[in-house]
């Protein structure tokens, strides 16, 4: 009986010839009851009018012909019934099992990677609701997939120039073309640092993006962040001929990580660097409110158009290929740890050729700051 009942169709079929067997046996106890009063009533109202000569036999006759036409109507009527639920019952999972069929379709296709296609939306709400759903899961794993194919063009791209540098240094050096000296040396291990540091960025990419990276959130000050992170770059400035004008900061006592929020200070600062020419400047400034820290980094470079105020957070754009620079995903990083402190990283430009903004704001009281759960828990 389990087997019988294990499709939908199967089921909507007995439930409405259940209910077809349930309104058919109401109707026969109502009528075995209800009948035979009536069929009395009407015998002993009918005796008067035959002038008392209805006998005992003509009044089983007629009982008889009742029941007999009773039941012929019962089971008629209970035939037709039973006929028209089965075909209800056949037409509703057909129309219910259509979708249904098209939404098995649909996911089975996804788990094969087709995530551009989509269900045809049906007219009950229901399934409409599910098949929109499941529309949206496949839109949202098509730019997952989108996502991913870009970045394993990015990395690869990235890689490709530091490898193939390395492998013409070795190449060279096994042909006698180079010979094993200092400059060769010190060339091969720039290449080397900047595969290890664009590893060590996608790792930290991935981590934070994830939300595996835990936040030691301790009270300090963000002047003294600037402060370090502004000497560690000092000579930096100095080598590219641009100033580095720092502001009279207020306090601006927080409780964050100490160690990430230097990491997104110099990302920013090292940006404003990377893309400031010789004679510009590199300003920051900040303003502290009842419960929110703000530092804004300006810089007199080469500016953003509208476009790419969003375009620079992402992974590997540069807004300028030319620029000397770290990978690429500085921005990406040091915006998504901003977020995860509860601040975020914004940018505003007046266009190219005009400078560019970045504004770093973080809470007082960073989320997350009460307890230091690592965010790998979620």
């Amino acid at each position: 009986m389990t087997r019988l009942l294990s499709t939908l169709q199967a089921r909507l079929l007995w439930s409405h010839l259940t209910v077809v067997v349930i309104g058919v046996g109401v109707l026969v106890i109502a009528g075995r009851q209800l009948g035979e009063a009536f069929v009395n009533d009407h015998l002993s109202a009918m005796g008067p009018m035959m002038g008392g000569q209805a006998n005992a036999m003509e009044a089983a006759e007629f009982e008889a012909g009742v029941r007999s036409s009773f039941n012929r109507a019962l089971w008629w009527g209970a035939g037709v019934s039973a006929v028209a639920a089965a075909g209800a019952a056949l037409f509703a999972a057909r129309r219910l099992l259509i979708p249904v069929e098209e939404v098995r379709t649909m996911t089975r296709r996804l788990a094969a990677g087709a995530y551009h296609e989509r269900i045809p939306l049906p007219r009950e709400a229901e399934l409409a609701a599910l098949a929109a759903d499941v529309n949206s899961l496949a839109s949202a794993l098509d730019q997952t997939e989108q996502r991913r194919l870009r970045l394993v063009g990015e990395v690869a791209h990235e890689l490709r120039t530091p490898v193939a540098t390395l492998k013409g240094y070795l190449e060279g050096l096994l042909d006698g073309v180079f010979e094993l000296d200092e400059e060769i040396l010190a060339a091969s291990i720039v290449e080397a640092t900047r595969l290890e540091r664009l590893a060590a960025d996608l790792s930290i990419l991935s981590r934070v993006e994830e939300g595996r990276i835990d936040l030691q959130t301790e009270p300090c000050d963000l002047r003294d962040l600037i402060t370090h992170v502004t000497g560690r770059l000092a000579s930096q400035f100095v080598d590219n001929e641009v100033s580095l004008v720092v502001d009279d900061l207020p306090p601006l006592a927080t409780f964050v990580d100490r160690d990430r929020v230097i990491q997104v200070l110099t990302n920013i600062i090292g940006n404003a660097l990377a893309y400031t020419g010789p004679g510009g400047s590199v300003r920051i400034t900040a303003t502290a409110t009842a419960n929110q820290r703000v530092v804004t980094v300006t810089d007199t470079g080469r500016g953003l158009t509208n476009e790419q105020l969003e375009l620079v957070f992402e992974r590997f754009y540069r807004a300028d290929r030319s620029a000397t620079g770290g990978s690429g995903i500085g921005l990406t990083i040091a915006r998504t740890l901003a977020r995860h402190h509860g601040g975020d990283l914004t940018a505003t430009s007046d266009g190219l050729g005009h400078g560019a903004a970045f504004i770093l704001s973080l809470p007082e009281v960073s989320k997350g700051s009460e307890s230091s759960i690592a965010l790998d828990s979620r």
